[in-house]
């Protein structure tokens, strides 16, 4: 038994050495203009072409909010072929408008874009919601026909190795293949694209540093007034054409 015991133990070992060998973890941190951590950034990692698998790294079924005026969440990560829920959760109609900064969007009218509305939310009632399918890798803004301050953003990613910076402007990515790697960061503030960075990932852990060239602007609280205040009047759950915007 102790021998069988020890075999045992001594496979374990053994697997997590080649799997040590083979793989590594990636933390990268992204930084403002002023050395400041950014939250919600996108970093996408390009691993050796013929690396393992990538495990799972965003949410098979995404639901973006429209709520108190705002899109949330404001940053979405998605794979090519995601169906997309928006869901209005405000009592007054919005509007969803999908904008292909770079070509992604697979939905008519119009090509690399979509156009729908969404009714306000009836008391005791569910949500409106309506799916778009993303079926092309890019990044897609989002906006509101009705109300022009509401802004969002879709990254349809090309690397199943991606994940947005917390609080801390981190992107953790583990048991990385090991080789030579190329790391991309996106912000919606940063309009010209940062050159990618080469990283050499090994069985020990890689901690590098993107910089933005810009400071992104802190995202606005959602308002505190109700409908019909000063942001103007808004319809509950109306039928098209008896809105008065």
């Amino acid at each position: 038994m102790q021998h069988t015991l020890i075999a045992i133990a001594a496979g374990i070992a053994a697997s997590l050495l080649a799997l040590g060998a083979h793989a590594g973890n990636v933390q990268i941190q992204v930084l403002d203009k002023d050395g400041k951590p950014v939250p919600d950034a996108v970093v996408v990692v390009y691993p050796p072409a013929g690396g393992a698998t990538a495990p799972t790294l965003v949410a098979p079924s995404p639901v973006i909010e429209q709520e108190k005026m705002r899109f949330v969440p404001a940053v979405t990560v998605v794979v090519p072929g995601t169906t997309v829920r928006f869901t209005n959760q405000d009592r007054w109609d919005h509007h969803v408008r999908g904008n292909a900064a770079t070509p992604a969007a697979s939905a008519a009218p119009g090509a690399g874009g979509f156009e729908l509305r969404l009714a306000g939310k009836a008391d005791g009632k569910p949500s409106n919601f309506a799916d778009v399918k993303l079926d092309t890798a890019g990044v897609v803004l989002l906006g509101c026909h009705l109300h022009g301050s509401m802004r969002g953003h879709v990254f349809v990613t090309d690397s199943a190795w991606t994940l947005k910076t917390d609080d801390n402007g981190i992107a953790r990515f583990a048991s990385v293949p090991e080789g030579a790697a190329q790391v991309r960061v996106w912000h919606a503030e940063q309009l010209v694209d940062l050159p990618r960075k080469a990283v050499q990932v090994l069985a020990t852990p890689v901690l590098d540093t993107v910089q933005l060239s810009v400071v992104p602007r802190v995202r606005r609280a959602p308002p505190s007034t109700a409908p019909g205040g000063p942001m103007g009047s808004y319809s509950q759950a109306q039928p098209p054409g008896q809105h008065t915007h």
